[in-house]
């Protein structure tokens, strides 16, 4: 774990579901150590599948305040990963004048599984333990195994 970035931002469409699940589960772990931010290309509303799925894990994403990029007070960040298509160009967009590493994780959109609420908050699930997958492997962490 040398080799942390200072600063990390997640960033997806609206802000509501993937960039503020991977943020919250980076400073979960990392946050004592990094800083870590998330922006959507636009400001949504947290979403309460996200909140219901990340408190199962101990993980409160209550006082979330989704953003854009615009609403960033700071760009200052040594890697940028974004979760979707759109944000990625945007995060490509964002770092061609400042010295950032970008990668894109492409990370499904939970919001497009219909069906029961069970049905739902499994595909929430999968996407917060996805996440969560590519978090340990990407910051050499060393965590109990996703079930």
């Amino acid at each position: 774990m040398e080799d942390l970035p200072r600063a990390v931002l997640f960033s997806c469409t609206l802000n509501s579901v993937r960039s503020p699940m991977a943020e919250g589960l980076l400073k979960h772990f990392l946050g004592h150590r990094i800083y870590v931010d998330s922006a959507g290309v636009r400001a949504g509303e947290i979403d309460p599948f996200a909140l219901s799925v990340m408190e199962e894990l101990g993980i409160d994403l209550s006082r979330h305040r989704a953003k854009s990029f615009d609403d960033l007070e700071d760009t200052s960040y040594d890697l940028i990963v974004s979760l979707s298509p759109e944000a990625q160009h945007k995060a490509v967009e964002l770092t061609r004048t400042m010295a950032c590493e970008v990668e894109f994780w492409p990370i499904l959109d939970p919001t497009w599984v219909e069906g029961s609420r069970e049905v739902r908050l499994d595909a929430y699930r999968q996407v917060r333990d996805e996440l969560r997958r590519r978090i340990e492997a990407r910051f050499a962490l060393d965590l109990a195994p996703v079930p």
